[in-house]
C-alpha cells in the first residue's frame, strides 16, 4: 500500500489517495469519519477545531460498500475556506492582494523556513499552508482505511499515553488491553488514571499560557484475535 496527500490548511479541500487496498473489503465513510472525529476531540484542542466538522468523502475505488481494487479517493472539505477565497485564490491576484496575511517570520519548530529557503518564497504562507498541522486529517483518514483492513484479518489497534510533559501515569499492572482502550477512549486525554486527569489538564493549561512545545509519550498496542 502507499498513499499521497494534497492540499493546503485553508484550501478548499484535502485530498488523499491511497493504492494498493486489496478488493472486497468492507469500507463506508463513517469508518472514517469516526476517526476522524477521534482526531477532533481531547483537551487543550486549538480553535481551528471548532470550526471545521471533518466528514470524509469517498469519490472513487469503493462500490455498494465493498473496495474494488483500484485506487481510493477521499475528500475532506475545509470550512474555513470561505474566509479565505481571495488569500488561496488559484487565479493570479493585484499586487496589493498578495500582501494579505502574507507571513515573513518563520515560526519556531515548524517548516516555514525551511521551506522558504528551499523555494526561495518571499511569502511564508506558501511554506505553511503545506505543512500544517491541518494535513494530519487525511493521514487519520488514510490509517481509518488500514485499520480496517487489520479489523478483517483479527487484529485490533489501541493506544493511550504513559507520559505527559513528564507527568507520568501510575498504571495499574492488572488492567487488561480492553479495560486500557475504553478508559483512554473515556480520558481527555488519552491516559488510563482519571485520578491523573486534572494534572495532566493543568500541565496542558500552563504550556498554552508560556506558548511552549511540549510532548508526551503514547504507547501502542496491536491485539491478536485468532480467526476460526
Amino acid at each position: 500500500m502507499r498513499y499521497l496527500t494534497a492540499g493546503e490548511s485553508h484550501g478548499p479541500r484535502l485530498t488523499a489517495i491511497i493504492e494498493g487496498v486489496p478488493a472486497g473489503l468492507p469500507l463506508s465513510e463513517e469508518d472514517i469519519n469516526k476517526e476522524l472525529k477521534r482526531r477532533q476531540g481531547g483537551y487543550g484542542r486549538g480553535a481551528r477545531m471548532k470550526i471545521e466538522s471533518d466528514r470524509v468523502e469517498i469519490t472513487s475505488g469503493v462500490r455498494h460498500g465493498l473496495t474494488m481494487g483500484g485506487p481510493i479517493t477521499l475528500n475532506v472539505t475545509n470550512l474555513d475556506h470561505q474566509k479565505w477565497l481571495e488569500i488561496m485564490n488559484v487565479a493570479p491576484v493585484e499586487e496589493k492582494k498578495k500582501n494579505l496575511r502574507k507571513i515573513t517570520k518563520p515560526r519556531p519548530g515548524h517548516a516555514d523556513l525551511v521551506g522558504g529557503m528551499k523555494y526561495r518564497f518571499d511569502d511564508l504562507r506558501n511554506s505553511l499552508e503545506r505543512s500544517s498541522a491541518r494535513e494530519t486529517t487525511m493521514r487519520v483518514a488514510v490509517g481509518a482505511v488500514a485499520k480496517r483492513i487489520l479489523e478483517e484479518i483479527g487484529l485490533e489497534v489501541a493506544s493511550h499515553i504513559v507520559n505527559f510533559g513528564g507527568i507520568e501515569i501510575a498504571i495499574p499492572e492488572n488492567l487488561t488491553v480492553s479495560e486500557i482502550k475504553e478508559k483512554a477512549a473515556k480520558s481527555e486525554v488519552s491516559i488510563v488514571v482519571p485520578e491523573q486527569e486534572e494534572a495532566v489538564k493543568a500541565y496542558i493549561d500552563q504550556v498554552k499560557k508560556m506558548a511552549i512545545l511540549s510532548g508526551e509519550l503514547w504507547k501502542p498496542w496491536l491485539v491478536v484475535c485468532l480467526l476460526d
